[in-house]
């Protein structure tokens, strides 16, 4: 398949997503519809540009501004492979493990309904593994948490993925390594916990409809609710670059769509009652009803930082811990370490081994000479290297906006009609009939 079927579905002649939005109007989020036209309009020179030049041919290339959305597959797909980079070089080096804890299916439809409680879900999640390693063994842990609210058919499956390091700091700031987690005991706290967190924060009302599924959730789980968290083995920097890119993945990858054909859509998804891998055939009114629903509030962030790894305190654990490696001869971190971010054209060249920036007419190097932005609805040039660069600029936004060839229909159109108004009428009183111009 292409790499934008999915903006296919969405956009192509069927015009699926404005029948949806029609359809149901007036209860779709207001931030869906923020970020499905985002990701509508990425790519689209309209919204903005640069001006890439050769240094040997003089090739023009314009190079359109992304969306940087997150409900964009090709946006969110290169944020998710630098956010795991990142990731795998600023934590501390020492084993991880990968918790899981879900839910009871009959919850799903509550927490759909009431997304307000879904960070405080997340956050609930996280204090019950961090207390007990605080309260058994005196230490900070660091904790990176992801929610997810998807299942492997689109399905809304909310539940929190974890980043616990098997060890944690000392108030002394001295390491102490673990490795054991206490399965039984948190899966009878994470079913209390998440009951009560339904209770706490619905009103009499609410809570009389869900009763009986709070009841059902209760006694169907008399071990408590699923928790999972597997052992690591192998190199410490490639397991936090997998957990980090499968934390961050979006609700379907591209490459799972087996087909579409301007009705249905056929995906692929891993049973995990049999371990089959399965294909379903749905509507793309359905296929749009199930991926929208995981696009997030606004603002809302479906990664935190929790313990040591708490953006207010990360940079101060960090030099603890620093100081104390160099009695210990533990390396744990990296001191004094500096991480940037990468470039989209060092990003494409790892991925292809094509260097983006490489001219493919005569090998040389395209040249950043200025760029064009969007204000108050209009393409101005925002910056220009030189006037000539300027000037192509200009050029440029003529083109993509349209202006000229706008300007030559109406020319086409006056002349048109100046002519008709050339003709002289017929002299037996009948009407001439002209084509329609």
């Amino acid at each position: 398949m292409e790499p934008n079927i999915l903006k296919r579905i969405f956009f192509d002649e069927h015009g699926h997503w404005d029948k949806f939005v029609r359809k149901n109007e007036g209860r779709i989020r207001a931030n869906v519809l923020k970020e499905v036209a985002k990701f509508r309009d990425c790519g689209n020179p309209k919204n903005g540009f640069k001006l890439l030049v050769c240094e040997g041919c003089h090739d023009l290339r314009l190079v359109p501004y992304r969306c940087k959305g997150r409900f964009c597959t090709t946006c969110s797909c290169g944020e998710t492979e630098e956010w795991s980079r990142l990731l795998e070089e600023d934590v501390f080096q020492v084993n991880h493990r990968h918790v899981i804890m879900t839910i009871d299916e009959g919850l799903r439809e509550i927490f759909l309904k009431h997304r307000h409680l879904l960070k405080e879900f997340m956050d609930e999640a996280v204090r019950i593994v961090k207390e007990y390693f605080e309260k058994k063994h005196k230490i900070t842990p660091g904790i990176i948490a992801g929610l997810h609210t998807f299942g492997s058919r689109l399905n809304f499956n909310p539940h929190v993925h974890m980043l616990v390091t098997m060890g944690g700091m000392k108030k002394n700031g001295e390491w102490k390594s673990y490795d054991f987690v206490p399965f039984e005991m948190l899966r009878k706290q994470w079913q209390t916990v998440v009951l009560k967190l339904i209770r706490r924060n619905l009103n009499e009302r609410d809570k009389k409809q869900v009763q009986s599924r709070l009841q059902k959730a209760y006694s169907n789980n008399g071990e408590g609710f699923y928790v999972h968290a597997p052992k690591q083995k192998g190199n410490v920097k490639a397991q936090l670059g997998y957990i980090g890119r499968y934390m961050r993945r979006p609700a379907i990858a591209v490459k799972r769509i087996v087909d579409y054909d301007g009705e249905y859509v056929e995906f692929r998804y891993h049973d995990k009652t049999d371990g089959q891998e399965k294909t379903e055939r749905i509507t793309v009114e359905e296929f749009i009803a199930r991926l929208i629903r995981h696009i997030p509030d606004e603002n809302f962030k479906t990664i935190r930082y929790y313990g040591v790894y708490s953006r207010r305190i990360k940079a101060l654990c960090k030099k603890l811990v620093s100081v104390w490696q160099q009695a210990a001869r533990k390396w744990i971190v990296r001191a004094k370490r500096m991480l940037s971010r990468r470039t989209w054209s060092e990003r494409l060249k790892e991925k292809t081994g094509h260097d983006p920036m490489t001219c493919p007419k005569c090998q040389c190097y395209y040249e950043y000479k200025g760029e064009v932005c969007l204000e108050d609805g209009q393409l101005k040039v925002k910056v220009a290297l030189c006037s000539n660069s300027k000037a192509v600029l200009e050029r440029m936004i003529r083109d993509v906006t349209g202006v000229e060839k706008q300007k030559e229909a109406r020319k086409e159109k006056e002349a048109g009609k100046r002519a008709v108004k050339q003709i002289p009428a017929r002299q037996d009183g009948h009407k001439l009939h002209l084509p329609a111009v």
